[in-house]
């Protein structure tokens, strides 16, 4: 009876998260987590093994999808001014938040989770505030960035929660170096056949096809790079994110690729995984002593953080296109849940505190996305009144 609560319940999330995230106005990823919070807690979504597992595919997939979103041959060619300015704001997001762990004396794990970065949420945002807007498409090439650093700092974390300062951790670690010079040398050989050859292309994936080519190879990649990450026993979402970084890289003439993967993905595989996010915080937990003050103070100095850090684009993006840079910046939900997941898998932090990250993914997406509706309004009726 249980898995058949479980499969209804999770029907329910998946068909109706979109008609209730258009009606409280969040985004749809958030609405699954809440509604996972509620049904969990009222026991409609119990513990089950291929629960589980069918999130954690979820989680890969959305990783994937994280990484479909990075051409690495635009971000290779990105001007040097640009970059720079980039580097300089994550250098800088992670030097105000060492500082203030130590000044503060906290957990030295909090020096990875409030600079932590991903495009996932942030790049919904076209859809309502188009391509055009110099500050999100800086947003999208530093988040990427930011993306890339997290979860090298998540493989390094999950290395060292299994190993700690062991012989092992080096072998890890040389592994996951190994791996990533493969890649490399992969992606420079496949651009010169590519090159050479581009009916090849074509061949893999025809413009047009019964057979659904291009999906079986996206899916083919994904499952592969997963295997090999597992045999290395290295963290499969950096593999997962690399495979999806490669579909787009040297197929982004496949236009209608991207939506035919983000429609199984967000219509199906990732909705079950944040609703199991959801289920694992009940909701008593909100009534737990600090929980409140908890989510609101974290949200609140990561915030801060990343606007202080944006103003290095003020130049380029002035002080309102800065301050709405380091909003949009302040998304992490995706990420910010791994993160979570991993440190509290590896017993580096408490079940409180776990439960203050979940909510405050939830909590910052929220504030985050209306702050940005007020300033960019309030921005464009500024402009008008300026014109007139």
């Amino acid at each position: 009876m249980n898995e058949i609560l479980l499969l209804i319940t999770l029907s329910f999330v998946i068909f109706t998260s979109p008609y209730i995230a258009n009606l409280i106005k969040l985004p749809i990823s958030a609405t699954e987590i809440i509604l996972g919070i509620v049904l969990g807690s009222a026991g409609f979504l119990p513990e089950n093994e291929y629960f589980k597992i069918v999130a954690d595919v979820g989680f890969y997939y959305l990783m994937f999808l994280a990484g479909a979103k990075v051409d690495l041959k635009i971000l290779l060619k990105t001007d040097k001014k640009i970059l720079k300015l980039s580097l300089f704001y994550m250098l800088l997001l992670y030097i105000f938040t060492t500082i203030g762990v130590y000044s503060l004396n906290l957990n030295t794990i909090i020096i990875i989770i409030i600079p932590i970065m991903s495009v996932g949420i942030l790049s919904t945002l076209y859809k309502e505030y188009s391509k055009d807007q110099i500050w999100l498409s800086m947003a999208m090439l530093v988040g990427v960035i930011g993306e890339v650093i997290s979860i090298a700092l998540l493989t390094i974390l999950n290395a060292y929660s299994k190993y700690g300062l062991d012989i092992k951790l080096f072998i890890n670690l040389s592994a996951l170096i190994g791996f990533l010079v493969v890649t490399a040398l992969a992606f420079r050989y496949l651009d010169l056949i590519f090159w050479w050859y581009p009916s090849f292309k074509k061949i893999l994936m025809p413009q047009f096809d019964k057979n659904e080519k291009d999906i079986r190879l996206s899916i083919s990649l994904l499952i592969f790079i997963i295997a090999v990450m597992m045999i290395l026993e290295l963290k499969i979402v950096v593999g997962s994110f690399i495979a999806g970084s490669l579909i787009t890289t040297f197929f982004k003439e496949k236009q209608d690729l991207a939506k035919k993967l983000e429609s199984f993905g967000f219509g199906f595989l990732v909705p079950i995984f944040f609703a199991y996010i959801g289920s694992t915080v009940n909701l008593d937990v909100i009534l737990m002593d600090g929980v409140i003050s908890g989510v609101v103070i974290l949200s609140v100095v990561m915030l801060i953080a990343r606007v202080l850090a944006s103003f290095v684009f003020a130049k380029v993006l002035g002080v309102i296109g800065s301050v709405l840079f380091g909003i949009s910046l302040n998304i992490p939900l995706t990420l910010l849940i791994a993160t979570a997941t991993i440190a509290y898998n590896a017993n580096f932090i408490s079940d409180k505190f776990y439960y203050i990250l979940i909510l405050a993914s939830v909590f910052q997406a929220v504030v985050c996305i209306t702050l940005i509706k007020i300033i960019y309004n309030f921005k464009k009726n500024k402009s008008k009144k300026l014109e007139n």
